[in-house]
């Protein structure tokens, strides 16, 4: 097997002692060293940024001449710009490193940005906000790959509640179909952009989604019940948060979470400590306000089917349902032994 180290020896023959160090710091090419600013090399040199770009360019027509020259090199070339097609002519850099590893020993993203550059084979696209570093066969290749992303992510915004309830991958299936990708391109499109996220419970959406990348403790609050799906003590809620270990290390207090909870209508106290979500059919109010929702609701009902749908709502015991249906004053007894709402 080839190594990189031979690979980077022979492309940096025949250049000048200075040519080499620009060319090894611009390209961070010996150690784990990042690449330096034509500025940092300036300085270090003494010369003005101007000066070293110029030594860089004389340097690198050199090397594009090494690198075309040297058989090994080419067909390790070769073979990464076939790679880089096969995942539909884009790919992580950290993918193509490690595929390169297998070729050449040694072979690192530093050293494959500088095969990049001096032949021109396949291009690089720094990381940014919404993408992660990419090697890329050209423009088009990219312009495809962003432009599949671009539509996953409008179609998921339309589709928030289905894609969250576990449908997104049968959404992602018939969406790749539809435009005509084959799936493995597109879930190599995907795995590229930071706009595409999941969160701990291996649900999948867009990462700037509560559900998908929770930043408060009310999000994970939420998330916890939601996938829960049964009202929690808010102790219990605390530690859920801190076991299911989300993305930043703050601890969740019992008290934090409980002085949350009480500020978001979208949690419904349905016992003493016990919060549930009103999205689950959980409502809030004390009993004798559950019972009159529930009768305005479903009309005249036995006491046994009040009983059913109150507690469905919230933690009251049969009896308290039974007490408080027997205040004449908000609720009649009709002949036929059902219960409404005594009208004012």
């Amino acid at each position: 097997m080839a190594t990189f180290s031979k690979i980077i020896t022979n492309a940096l023959a025949g250049l000048s002692p200075r040519q080499r160090d620009v060319i090894v710091g611009r390209f961070g090419l010996e150690g784990d060293k990042e690449g330096e600013t034509l500025a940092t090399i300036g300085n270090r040199l003494h010369i003005t940024r101007e000066r070293v770009r110029q030594i860089e360019n004389g340097a690198m027509a050199t090397v594009a001449k090494n690198v075309k020259d040297h058989g090994e090199t080419v067909a390790l070339i070769a073979k990464v710009k076939g790679y880089i097609a096969g995942k539909g002519g884009i790919a992580g850099k950290d993918d193509v490193a490690a595929y390169a590893a297998t070729l050449a020993k040694g072979a690192n993203v530093a050293q494959l940005d500088f095969l990049s550059e001096a032949s021109g084979s396949f291009l690089e696209r720094h990381e940014d906000e919404d993408f992660s570093p990419i090697y890329m066969s050209g423009d088009k290749e990219w312009k495809a790959a962003k432009s599949f992303i671009e539509k996953w992510v409008g179609s998921l915004r339309s589709r928030r509640g289905q894609v969250f309830e576990g449908s997104y991958r049968t959404e992602l299936a018939s969406f790749t179909k539809e435009n005509a990708v084959l799936s493995t391109t597109a879930e190599n499109y995907l795995s590229l952009t930071k706009r595409i996220g999941k969160n701990p419970y291996g649900d999948e959406g867009l990462s700037d989604w509560a559900e998908i990348s929770p930043k408060t403790v009310r999000d994970k609050i939420y998330l916890v019940l939601k996938k829960n799906g049964e009202p929690l003590h808010f102790e219990s809620i605390a530690r859920r948060i801190n076991d299911v270990k989300f993305d930043d290390s703050r601890k969740a207090l019992g008290p934090t979470v409980h002085n949350e909870l009480i500020k978001d209508d979208r949690f419904v106290l349905v016992g003493r400590g016990m919060y549930g979500l009103r999205e689950h059919g959980y409502e809030p109010g004390i009993a004798r306000e559950v019972i009159a929702r529930v009768l305005k609701e479903k009309g005249p009902l036995l006491a046994k089917d009040v009983v059913s749908h109150v507690t469905k709502q919230r933690f009251f015991k049969a009896n308290t349902v039974v007490i408080n249906l027997q205040n004449k004053a908000l609720f009649e007894h009709l002949p036929d032994g059902r219960y409404r709402v005594r009208e004012s």
